[in-house]
């Protein structure tokens, strides 16, 4: 996890430098360095860069980063407003996290029965239906279904979604109903995957022998299903859904940007936009930390589901 946590830091550190339009520009181009008339007082990009510690090299920059992080905890400032990172996307996390734990909660249930039921009753008209569906919501663009959603009801209905964030603490059915449609819309398109791969998976278990066995034995079919194949199909279906949990932390960017929600997602986009590194290079931190962690334990969990497999 060490190593890769440095390389992805490290990659996103550079990255981000390599976009054409450095911070600089911008700034040069507000104090009206950047128009045809360039006045005496105009700041020289050298000094920008050495007000904003841009001009040491950049693996000197990314190891007084990272030493700030690992020694004071400390994740730079904004370029723009030399204002700490650290609390800004603190703040805005928790948005982030529930919408993606809605859509996550959404997409298991959605995922889990169609899935299941899929497999059981393959080739029936509850199969093609679930397929359908499946198709249906993979083949569809989120953001177009998105704007679609926001658009149309304003027009049809005169509804449109908050144009600002509802607080859960001061009206907790407000908040849900404002995160309620974009968790929707992003817990439907990760269940279509899930779907497919928890059906093929049971496929491929209800074929083997030892399922034969059971039903041979006479076992109830939920205690089949239940005990015997959907434990056994779930390896696969975890691994799937371990990368769908980090999707949900770092992937709501598009809903966030539709239906107006100030999470990280929008903060990162933002950041991107006005090439303001240190809130780039910070947020990439946290979620690959998050990302890490969550494949450490997909990777543990495997011992729980399959006795056959054991840690030492």
């Amino acid at each position: 996890m060490i190593p890769t946590m440095f390389v992805v830091t490290m990659v996103v550190f550079l990255l981000i430098r390599f976009i054409p339009g450095s911070i600089v520009e911008m700034m040069m181009f507000q104090m009206g360095g950047g128009g045809e008339s360039q006045s005496e007082e105009t700041i020289s990009p050298e000094a920008i860069r050495q007000w904003l510690g841009l001009d040491k090299p950049m693996h000197v920059q990314y190891a007084i980063w990272m030493n700030g992080i690992f020694t004071r905890g400390d994740f730079g400032t904004s370029l723009w407003t030399r204002k700490p990172v650290l609390p800004e996307i603190l703040a805005r996390l928790p948005i982030t996290f529930e919408l993606g734990f809605f859509a996550f909660v959404i997409s298991q249930l959605i995922a889990l029965p169609v899935g299941i039921i899929s497999a059981i009753r393959q080739d029936s008209w509850l199969d093609y239906l679930g397929r359908s569906f499946a198709i249906i919501v993979m083949a569809t663009p989120g953001f177009w279904l998105g704007t679609m959603i926001v658009i149309f009801p304003s027009i049809w209905w005169g509804w449109s979604p908050e144009v600002e964030l509802i607080s859960f603490t001061k009206d907790p059915a407000g908040n849900l109903v404002q995160f309620l449609v974009p968790a929707a819309l992003l817990g439907s398109q990760m269940s279509a995957a899930t779907m497919r791969m928890l059906r093929t998976t049971m496929l491929d278990i209800l074929r083997q022998d030892y399922i034969r066995t059971a039903w041979a034995k006479g076992l109830r079919e939920r205690v089949v299903i239940m005990s015997h194949v959907l434990k056994n199909a779930m390896i696969p279906v975890i691994t799937m859904i371990a990368g769908q949990l980090f999707i949900m932390i770092g992937g709501t960017v598009i809903m966030e940007q539709i239906f107006n929600l100030p999470g990280m997602g929008r903060l990162f986009l933002d950041a991107i936009f006005r090439r303001d590194y240190s809130y780039v290079s910070g947020i990439n931190f946290i979620l690959a930390s998050i990302g890490l962690v969550l494949i450490l334990v997909t990777d543990l969990s495997y011992a729980f589901l399959d006795p056959r497999i054991r840690y030492r």
